[in-house]
């Protein structure tokens, strides 16, 4: 049995051999770029009747290479895998050929140099089978656009640069073809002879510079090449009727539930259609967002079958605000947990302004209703549609920044005919001028989740938990029993340290988020929540490797639309729903 265990794990270990085979390479390479006297050895090891093991060069450029592959083989990509069989079998066929001359099979670093060599092309056979993400079909065709476009201009761009810092005497004698030959075979050997080109001189910041194009340009190619399918089709019209019919059935056990219909998705069913995990690819990330929607019993069914999917592309899979149970059957199947923070739910059964500990709510609430503001309740399928019209218009008008934001706490549009059980709260001025919108998702038959705000940028402080307070009070006439409002980071980190006897670690964590909180607003998002006096639960990222955590998040950012947009703060799934305490 255990021999059987062994040889089961055989194929892994190989690759995972293979993968740190290029990890120590890159790291000599990148050694000895910096440290001169050990790159003046590799050289020298590398000459004449001298070879070093496969990809063994010293440089910056080659451990950025080779960096590169060991990047791409560990994500068991399986163009990484085929380039470098090519290559590395090439290169070994080469050594087999020259170790039948004496003055080559005489040194013993060519023995060493073989047998690594060998090893590593070995464990690429034996490991070819865990080595089976796709890539995108249209890869090399894009990275020979890539070659051959960003070749040109690269070779055009060098040619300009030797020409701006010729210091050549006779630098009036070359012409602009022998200026761009010159910065053309820089760029593909890193290294041009100057007594052939007698009239360009130029500077060595000006030939690194040139390198590092060169550099830049090869990690286009390879990226080209090797990247993972971008996306897979989105929710198509049968998807969205299909999801809607589980929501209707199971929609009360996940307040995130709705924005699962978001039309960007993609989604993985189960083999009996009672689940589906509905996720989004962005950067090489599978990122799913909240539990699985539909029977908890299925959701294994949708999980296993989104995973392999994942893996056959290459994709990092991860989960963004799953709750605690969806937590527990990811976890099952193999991903990790990290405690995100908390969302505020708040049942309505159990609200009231009454009582000291509201007094301050309570305060707040009555100061904007006597200047005036009312609020106005009214499902989106009850709106008119020139009213409606007018309230898209307003809230496109009153958004921080050109881009819209969210990914897994906001539907990302409003108005839609196939929304027309959200409910829209509108709040109008005594002068009966509209001043502020708050949109909500259904949550089931009976509850509501915070979808989008929009206030005039010069209304009153307090707005928005006027609007807040007044839906809780009038939310049974409504039929609504609870209601998601927002999502704390941390919260527990600002409630666990600033309780008495608080460890030093718990303390200094508190104190690092406060400092941060001057810029991103994460400890008032827990303090604006705490006032509804709500039930906290617990949401949780889930994912494969600690490494992965920083792709992650970058992949989380981007589809929340926080990198590329210029606002401050946080990505919106945290502060898209901030109830400020002053408004």
């Amino acid at each position: 049995m255990g021999d059987v265990r062994f040889a089961a794990r055989i194929p892994d270990r190989a690759a995972a051999f293979a993968v740190w085979y290029l990890r120590a390479v890159a790291f000599v390479n990148f050694l000895s770029a910096v440290w001169v006297s050990l790159g003046q050895d590799v050289r020298r090891h590398n000459q004449e009747n001298l070879f070093t093991p496969y990809l063994l060069t010293a440089g910056f450029a080659s451990g950025v290479f080779t960096a590169f592959l060991a990047v791409t083989m560990r994500r068991r990509k399986r163009a990484a895998w085929i380039l470098n069989l090519v290559l590395g079998g090439a290169f070994l066929a080469l050594l087999a050929f020259a170790m039948a001359f004496p003055e080559i099979r005489r040194s013993a670093q060519n023995w060493v140099s073989l047998a690594l060599t060998a090893a590593f092309v070995a464990a690429l056979l034996a490991g070819r089978r865990e080595f089976y993400a796709k890539g995108d079909r249209s890869n090399p065709r894009l990275a020979a656009t890539v070659a051959v476009g960003g070749g040109l201009a690269a070779s055009l761009l060098a040619a300009l640069l030797v020409t701006v810092t010729n210091q050549a005497p006779d630098a009036g004698s070359s012409t602009f073809a022998e200026r761009w030959q010159y910065g053309t075979l820089r760029l593909i050997s890193v290294s041009a002879e100057e007594s052939s080109f007698p009239g360009i001189s130029s500077p060595t910041w000006s030939d690194v510079a040139v390198n590092v194009l060169s550099t830049a340009l090869v990690l286009g190619v390879l990226y080209a090449a090797f990247r993972s399918r971008r996306a897979v089709d989105p929710l198509t019209e049968d998807d969205e009727k299909r999801l809607r019919a589980l929501l209707d059935a199971h929609g009360e056990r996940d307040s995130l539930g709705y924005f699962a219909l978001r039309r960007e998705k993609s989604v993985q069913w189960s083999p009996t259609g009672k689940a589906a995990v509905v996720y989004r690819v962005m950067g090489g990330v599978a990122l799913a967002s909240g539990d699985p929607i539909g029977d908890p019993e299925a959701w294994p069914g949708a999980i296993v079958p989104w995973l392999a999917q994942a893996r056959a592309h290459g994709w990092i899979p991860a989960v963004m605000g799953a709750g605690e149970e969806a937590g527990t059957v990811y976890a099952r199947h193999g991903l990790d947990a990290l405690e995100l923070g908390d969302e505020a739910v708040v049942d309505v059964a159990e609200f009231t302004l009454e009582g000291r500990a509201m007094r301050t709510v309570r305060q707040a609430y009555n100061r904007v209703r006597r200047a005036g503001y009312t609020v106005r309740a009214r499902r989106h399928e009850d709106i008119p549609a020139d009213e409606m019209a007018y309230l898209i218009e307003r809230a496109d008008d009153w958004r921080d920044g050109a881009t819209e934001r969210g990914f897994s706490m906001a539907l990302g549009r409003l108005g839609d005919a196939r929304d027309g059980r959200c409910l829209m709260l509108e709040c109008t001025g005594a002068d009966g001028e509209l001043r502020a919108l708050l949109s909500f998702v259904p949550w089931g038959p009976g509850g509501l989740s915070l979808d989008l705000m929009r206030r005039a940028r010069d209304c009153d402080n307090g707005l928005m938990e006027f609007m807040v307070i007044d839906l809780l009070r009038h939310a049974r006439e409504l039929g609504v029993r609870q209601v998601s409002l927002n999502f704390a980071m941390f919260r527990s980190v600002f409630e666990r340290g600033a309780r008495l006897g608080a460890g030093p670690v718990l303390r200094l964590w508190r104190s690092l988020l406060s400092f941060f909180s001057r810029w991103w607003q994460i400890e008032s998002l827990y303090r604006a929540n705490a006032k509804y006096r709500p039930i906290w639960e617990p949401r949780f990222l889930l994912f494969e490797k600690s490494a992965d955590l920083l792709r992650i998040g970058l992949a989380a950012a981007r589809a929340e639309g926080f990198l590329g947009a210029p606002p401050p703060g946080l990505p919106k799934w945290l502060h898209r729903r901030h109830l400020e305490s002053t408004g």
